[in-house]
């Protein structure tokens, strides 16, 4: 068996060596392309492996044509739309994700850019505090529940929508379980995006769904840029001078945001939410034994096409 670990932006190197020696405990060749620069780099290593384990790398189809040994990728993260889901189902191709694996680190990112704008960048003005402000928490996946715990301890009323998660779920975890996104809007001071980048949930979050929100309304997206409907983005932070954008995803309209709302809006320079050392650790290491168990033994619990 033979393993590559193809990663644009490197694991850290704790990370690596958890994963080498997972991978080669369990008899297996570990090979790394780390900081590559050209996609033909990509190419070339993929040749003769078995299994490919990424982060935000592309895996379309291109690869998976140069990898006719190639039986399983593995998405070190939640999110795996850099993968081509329908390529690899028509190449025989098990993908998985590492769910779970990142959730606290986007949660507490979520936070520390809640806490930024509601103190208003720290910029010496009065601001407002988390405690008894609503929370709505839109997917109450993973990351969804590491929020809820620590807005729990902000002393926040929490609620959450999720129509794939049955409402006792929601409340066994101490928050309110809302029926309708409509409703959660309405409710909430706050809310936190974690749905994922779909053809239903495209653009979804757009005017109609923020104006509903109470005064002092604030969106926090950890999710995914695609989600938002930019243009509606503008439009209610025009009509609405108490809205506020944080995200941890720079929309295509970023400059215009920032010169049009100062102070309203806040973008980090990259993606960041799973940029911690533990996330980046435990990550890295339950791709390597995901890899390993479904290549040995086939087992595939967290695959994620058909």
């Amino acid at each position: 068996m033979k393993i590559l670990v193809a990663t644009e932006k490197p694991f850290a190197a704790v990370a690596v060596k958890g994963i080498r020696e997972v991978i080669e405990g369990a008899g297996a060749e570990l090979v790394l392309l780390e900081k590559y620069t050209d996609k033909a780099q990509l190419l070339a290593a993929v040749a003769d492996v078995d299994g490919i384990i990424v982060r935000s790398d592309i895996i379309d189809a291109e690869v998976m044509d140069a990898a006719p040994n190639l039986k399983i990728v593995v998405r070190a993260g939640a999110g795996y739309d850099n993968i081509d889901l329908q390529a690899a189902t028509a190449h025989g191709i098990c993908v998985m994700n590492t769910p779970g694996q990142n959730s606290n680190a986007v949660a507490e990112l979520a936070f520390g850019m809640m806490v930024m704008m509601a103190r208003n960048l720290y910029n010496g003005t009065s601001g407002t505090e988390l405690k008894g402000k609503t929370l709505g928490i839109h997917a109450f996946g993973q990351v969804g529940r590491n929020v809820a715990r620590i807005a729990k301890g902000f002393g926040m009323d929490v609620y959450a929508y999720d129509p794939y998660c049955p409402a006792e779920a929601i409340e066994a975890a101490g928050v309110k379980a809302l029926a309708t996104v409509e409703e959660l809007y309405r409710t909430c001071q706050y809310i936190s995006l974690h749905i994922p980048a779909t053809d239903e949930t495209k653009k979804s979050i757009n005017h109609n769904l923020t104006s509903l929100m109470p005064k002092g309304a604030m969106l926090v997206n950890t999710a995914r840029k695609e989600v938002i409907d930019e243009e509606d983005l503008v439009r209610i932070m025009e009509e609405r001078p108490d809205f506020r954008y944080v995200t941890d995803i720079a929309p295509a309209n970023a400059s215009l945001l920032a010169e049009k709302f100062p102070g309203r809006t806040f973008a980090t320079p990259k993606k960041m939410g799973a940029q911690t050392a533990e996330a980046n650790i435990n990550a890295g290491i339950a791709a390597a034994h995901q890899s390993i168990g479904y290549l040995r033994d086939g087992i595939d619990k967290f695959r994620v096409n058909k």
